[in-house]
């Protein structure tokens, strides 16, 4: 039902009547004709929902890629000299965009729903009554009503105002809430920071002011990802070694070596096809989508796609108490009445009578409404002070009945009094605690609160979630700290924390005694985990004091206190039941309200990332081999005419480079993509996978090479011994390449070295079977030269392994071999594990 308006909000909708259209009644709001009307005319809020790409874009953007373009000019020249058998790597372009777009169709569908579901919901006057709607179903004209927390969905003229103030720090950048009186203007994407009122929607869908802003913010990022850049570097790298790399073999192949044109091009075809990493952007598009599929299951919503990589790189949660670790609604335990004061009975109606007049409480509020219910009959408040997180107390007057505030007691309070104590007290068992006190002042007055009368301690019990321990303890063992942040009492607070076990949780810091310089709050940061009465400003302070000593930061908050830090935080978690300001600037929303679902989050970013550098690790060895091999080809054929030897032409056909990367890096790089992985992720992606993968392509290339010198018997040889002499680099490759897989796995477990014997048996079978050797143009038959391939494998492998010891001991990294338990992810904190 509408909210009845009180005698001040009355004279205010007086005031603002003037401006309105003559159809409109503010009490009661648009009728349904009206509405219709509206709409007919298109004066509707229809602006796009969500973040998600169009099914349209999604298929174009899959389709036409830097790497489906390569792959599909060297498919057309491959079929233009008749060899269909060796066009299979076509295939890739294929399966490149085909499980991209399902995947990502699939993520934009998880996204969409779940998206509706935490939209913010205004609440809309229709016909004499509110109700909670989508913000595309406001149209012009529409009556919206305003509580703390709400979002403000379109751009209107303020038409009742109960000391409503705005945060427009979205807009602005400006942190100080801004008083809005009737008749002045709101702006969309600002949020109520207290008080309430309504307003009159004068500009929707593209005309509001921050619609647009809120499209171009809103659009699909995952590209942005350092993870995406890095490997969109790495492409463009290629591409440019791809032009040289071709020339070179094709003049080696048709001018040196003198080669028909058709097996000339299949030549260069088959030396710069596997130069492409093919796979690895589709297996990032598969890690992030199916990630953002599996968040989507555990009721969590992901705003920005490159959150799930800044998840895996968060090594610090700050965490509210309230609605985080604590559970959000409340009991009254007791009201403990004050010597000396009004008596229980004043007491008992002037908590009623707050309660019953507040047309949005808070979860304090609520407690107190539903265990004092009887109206004392004071009638409308004659003055309201709105309570916001800044000032930590609100206020009503009721005239002859007296002024009456609640809030915190250590502000309200003198701190040497007998009651400050005994609220301090009672507060270091975790019990929540505020003061209800008379003033001899409005509460609307310049001067509020004034001399205050202390009534009676009112103390309210919180449920600590049954999960926040287990929570704590998982980010502990994962070296995430965990900092808890609240607004309420310090000791209340960190009574709580040191319940939970939180290491330095029993020893609370009181934030009005924080430093302001940001070193020195970065210090104390250092060195506690519990902080009470901290104010939205210090929130933010302290986020980006924690970020100036390279720490990326979760933040995770409810309130409309939290906003500003969520905003600043490298990666904002807000809660589902949150007010709408908060969901609209975090990255996450945790759509259940379980802080328990946030390891599951973290441990999520960690396996994308985590997987998808591993994966990196193969590809880019197979191109780096790729590039070397070719190069030396090439070179070999240019020298070969200043010193007059026999050039070389290239060793392996198209179907051979394919069959190459089948069981080293296809289907192995697709099974530890998906893999479990929870170590954090770190910057300078390109130069650690470079690490690995430029020392091994050179040993593959470089061996690879001298095993087809070795076994090549000159332009005079026959087609077998051709296939015999292409058969003994591939061997060499794929024995070496197969260990680069092995080290690519470690540490291992059971179903790690199972993969890796199965892709040892796969090219057993293929070598072994005739049918097979026959349709891949294989021959080991020459016992000198697989001996000889077979040898230079080995010593490929030895260095291999020498290599990657060496840069593991250079850079500091501890490289196990088997994994120990406390590498494996724990069972219920890890959504692979169910």
């Amino acid at each position: 039902m509408a909210h009845e308006h009180t005698g001040s909000e009355e004279t205010a909708v007086a005031v603002a009547t003037e401006r309105l259209p003559d159809d409109v009644d503010v009490a009661r709001g648009l009728t349904a004709d009206q509405v219709a009307a509206r709409i007919a005319s298109g004066q509707t809020n229809d602006v796009p929902d969500r973040a998600s790409r169009s099914v349209k874009d999604i298929i174009r953007g899959n389709v036409f890629t830097r790497i489906n373009a390569i792959l599909t000019v060297l498919l057309v020249i491959v079929l233009a000299t008749g060899s269909i058998i060796d066009g299979m790597f076509g295939l890739l372009i294929i399966a490149n965009s085909g499980i991209g777009i399902i995947q990502e169709i699939r993520a934009k569908r998880t996204l969409d729903a779940l998206a509706i579901v935490s939209q913010a919901k205004p609440m809309v006057r229709r016909d004499g009554v509110a109700v909670a709607m989508a913000p595309k179903d406001v149209v012009l004209d529409d009556i919206i009503e305003l509580g703390s927390g709400d979002q403000i969905v379109v751009d209107g003229e303020v038409v009742s105002s109960a000391a409503l103030e705005v945060d427009e720090s979205l807009l602005t950048g400006e942190a100080d809430p801004v008083h809005k009186a009737s008749g002045q203007q709101v702006l969309s994407g600002s949020f109520v920071a207290a008080g309430s009122g309504a307003y009159r929607a004068t500009k929707v869908g593209g005309d509001a002011y921050a619609a647009k802003l809120a499209e171009e913010a809103s659009k699909f990022t995952l590209v942005h990802s350092e993870l995406r850049s890095g490997i969109d570097k790495i492409l463009k790298f290629i591409t440019y070694l791809m032009i040289p790399a071709g020339a070179l073999i094709i003049f080696n192949q048709l001018f040196t070596i003198g080669l028909p044109i058709r097996p000339a091009l299949n030549g260069m075809v088959a030396a710069l096809v596997p130069m492409v990493p093919e796979g690895l952007v589709l297996m990032t598009s598969i890690a992030f989508a199916v990630g953002v599929i599996r968040l989507g299951k555990r009721q969590c919503l992901v705003q920005e796609l490159p959150a799930i990589e800044g998840l895996a790189r968060v090594d610090v949660v700050c965490a509210d108490k309230t609605g985080t670790l604590t559970e959000n609604g409340m009991r009254l335990s007791e009201v403990d009445v004050a010597p000396g004061g009004s008596g229980e009975s004043a007491v008992k109606s002037a908590l009623s009578a707050m309660a019953a007049s507040d047309p949005r409480p808070n979860a304090s509020v609520l407690a107190i409404r539903e265990s004092l219910s009887d109206d004392p009959g004071w009638g409308e408040a004659t003055a309201v002070a709105p309570f916001s997180s800044a000032k930590k107390w609100s206020g009503q007057s009721y005239g002859s009945n007296g002024n009456w505030v609640l809030g915190a007691p250590d502000v309200l309070l003198d701190p040497d009094s007998e009651m400050a104590r005994k609220a301090e007290e009672v507060g270091s068992s975790g019990l929540r605690v505020l003061m209800l006190g008379s003033s001899d002042l409005p509460v609307d007055d310049a001067d509020a609160p004034g001399t205050i009368t202390p009534e009676a301690l009112v103390v309210l019990e919180q449920k600590v979630r049954p999960d926040a321990q287990e929570t704590l303890e998982y980010f502990a063992s994962q070296k995430v700290a965990v900092k808890v942040i609240s607004g309420d009492n310090a000791v209340s607070v960190g009574a709580v924390a040191g319940s939970l076990g939180l290491e330095g949780g029993d020893r609370p810091i009181d934030a009005r005694e924080l430093p302001s310089d940001q070193e020195k709050l970065a210090d104390t940061l250092d060195g506690a985990t519990t902080f009470g009465r901290v104010r939205p400003d210090q929130k933010r302070e302290m986020v980006a004091a924690l970020q100036s000593r390279g720490h990326t930061v979760a933040m995770t908050g409810d309130g409309v206190n939290d906003v500003l830090a969520l905003k600043d935080a490298d990666i904002g978690v807000s809660m589902g039941s949150g007010s709408p300001a908060t969901r609209a600037v975090a990255q996450i929303v945790l759509l259940d309200n379980k802080f328990a679902t946030l390891p599951y989050v973290v441990a999520e970013g960690r396996r994308v990332i985590g997987n998808i550098e591993r994966v990196s690790n193969l590809f880019l060895t197979k191109t780096v081999y790729s590039v070397v091999l070719a190069f030396l080809i090439g070179i070999t054929g240019v020298l070969s005419q200043v010193f007059d030897f026999e050039p070389l032409p290239y060793p392996f056909l198209p179907r051979h480079v394919t069959i190459a990367a089948w069981f080293t890096i296809g289907i192995p790089a697709f099974i530890l993509s998906l893999a479990p992985n929870n170590e954090r992720a770190r910057t300078g992606f390109v130069s650690r996978v470079m690490r690995l993968a430029l020392p091994s392509g050179l040993i593959i290339g470089i061996t690879t090479f001298i095993s087809y010198v070795l076994a090549y018997q000159g332009p005079d040889q026959t087609e077998t011994q051709e296939i015999q002499a292409g058969t003994s680099a591939l061997i060499t490759l794929i024995m070496i390449a197969v260990w680069v897989l092995a080290v690519v796995a470690r540490p291992y477990v059971w179903w790690k070295l199972v993969l890796i014997g199965g892709s040892v048996a796969g090219y057993l079978i293929l070598f072994a079977l005739p049918f097979t050797r026959e349709f891949f143009k294989l021959d080991p038959s020459n016992v000198a030269a697989t001996t000889l391939a077979i040898t230079l494998g080995a010593i490929g492998v030895v260095l291999v392994e020498l290599s990657w010891w060496i840069s593991a001991r250079l850079h500091g990294e501890k490289r196990k071999m088997f994994a120990t338990p406390d590498d494996l992810p724990g069972e219920h904190h890890h959504a692979h594990s169910e």
